[in-house]
């Protein structure tokens, strides 16, 4: 039986859609030479192209790029397919300079830094979504839980906003796509559902008068068949020569807290010997990332431990976390605050004592002192796409990320090992 996938093909800035096909034998052949292993094709990143195939078949009817709400937004507004599903600060500035400020997605109900903020002019809208367009960061308001085992007692925000009835907190949206390794939903994990997500999505980020019905199901269908992944390295060439590229990953297993400790990434094993340094290069920041030692330490969630990499991003090929798991890694300590985010200082009503966060993250819904500045593990697919990284955006490259996690563990990565670990996560 041959299973239907289309193959994105953006060039110019135009999507493309491609009929591609899954052979018997589980292989893959495409109908075009354009996506073919050995060429080019896909979104072009930083370091080199990104696609996605969708596993049921073209819709581009789909209510996922309707305007279901009152403010002109849609799915797509947030969510975009030529950076990862997701947003980037390069294509916001983009958006930005075509429309004056005015494309739907910058709208000032999570877009600016306060749903208060003067978007009158054009120089106003630049001050207002400042953080969307140097972070690609939207604003969520949340209250403090009744019940918490916490009080806020102190807050700071430069923006004059945010209270215990409604915190601000600025985060990354996270990829619409390859929902289908993920064992939570959100950061911080609060949505039980993707049909739900796409419910509050739509009545909170796109302002409808009403919740959607009948569209909920054809959304969620349609985003858990996107796959979406790296297929072409700027030195390394077509990933899919190896096992890189979504079409390999559309058809990896998974099943909730099922794991393979002895190599989480099994993709390019065969170039360890080869002659392309940048393909030798990804294939050493593989082995290190399955297996290079370290000791985590002081992790929210996470007992004092030898690990590697793949101890917390241990979805096979995937990189997520097979089964829910919320850490505090410490990037919204008070001690990596940035002057633009709010701080918040919050007091165990049981030991008086206080914590400085600039995002409380799952204690929010919790209400557990245990919990505050616990964030859920993305996935590493398609990673290069869609720079920042971390909830809100610390990290601007991927050599920044792996720079943070060697001096905050203790890595004792040299810099030729760091550049492997880039070179990888760069190709996936």
């Amino acid at each position: 039986m041959r299973t239907a996938l289309l193959v994105v093909v953006v060039v110019s800035g135009c999507v493309q859609r491609e009929q591609a096909a899954s052979a018997p034998d589980g292989g893959t052949t495409a109908t075009s030479p354009d996506a073919s292993p050995g060429t080019r094709s896909g979104t072009p990143d930083p370091s080199g192209d990104g696609d996605t195939v969708f596993a049921t078949g073209d819709e581009p009817t789909n209510p996922f790029f309707a305007s279901l709400g009152t403010n002109g937004r849609s799915c797509a507004s947030c969510h975009d397919a030529n950076v990862g599903w997701t947003v980037t600060p390069q294509e916001l500035a983009a958006r930005f300079a075509q429309s004056d400020g005015t494309d739907p997605v910058f709208r000032p109900i999570d877009g600016a830094v306060s749903p208060n903020a003067d978007v009158s002019t054009s120089a106003a809208r630049s001050t207002a979504y400042a953080l969307l367009l140097a972070k690609g960061v939207f604003r969520v308001g949340r209250p403090m839980p009744d019940g918490a085992e916490f009080a806020l007692i102190a807050v700071d925000d430069p923006y004059g906003y945010a209270s215990a009835s409604e915190l601000s907190l600025f985060r990354r949206p996270m990829p619409s796509t390859n929902l289908a390794f993920d064992a939570a939903i959100m950061w911080d994990g609060r949505e039980p559902s993707l049909s739900q997500q796409a419910i509050d999505a739509t009545l909170g980020h796109a302002q409808a008068m009403a919740a959607p019905t009948e569209q909920v199901p054809q959304i969620v269908a349609f985003e858990s068949s996107l796959f979406t992944a790296q297929t072409y390295d700027n030195g390394a060439g077509d990933l899919r020569l190896a096992h890189g590229g979504p079409v390999a990953l559309s058809t990896q297993p998974y099943t909730a807290g099922v794991t393979n400790p002895q190599a989480t990434f099994m993709l390019y094993g065969a170039w360890q010997n080869d002659p392309n340094p940048r393909r030798a290069s990804i294939a050493r920041g593989e082995v290190l990332f399955n297996t290079h030692p370290f000791q985590i330490h002081g992790v929210g969630g996470m007992p004092d431990r030898q690990a590697t990499c793949a101890t917390c991003h241990d979805t096979p090929n995937v990189g997520s976390h097979s089964s829910a798991l919320a850490l505090n890694i410490g990037i919204s300590d008070a001690m990596r605050r940035p002057p633009t985010l709010p701080l918040y200082t919050l007091q165990n009503l049981t030991t008086n004592a206080t914590i400085q966060t600039s995002d409380p993250g799952l204690a929010l819904t919790t209400g557990k002192w245990a919990d505050i500045g616990k964030f859920e593990v993305p996935s590493l697919r398609a990673v290069a796409m869609r720079a920042p990284y971390f909830h809100d955006g610390f990290a601007a490259t991927l050599q920044d990320v792996v720079g943070f996690y060697d001096q905050r563990f203790g890595l004792h990565l040299s810099p030729s090992d760091r550049g492997d670990l880039v070179a990888f996560l760069s190709a996936l």
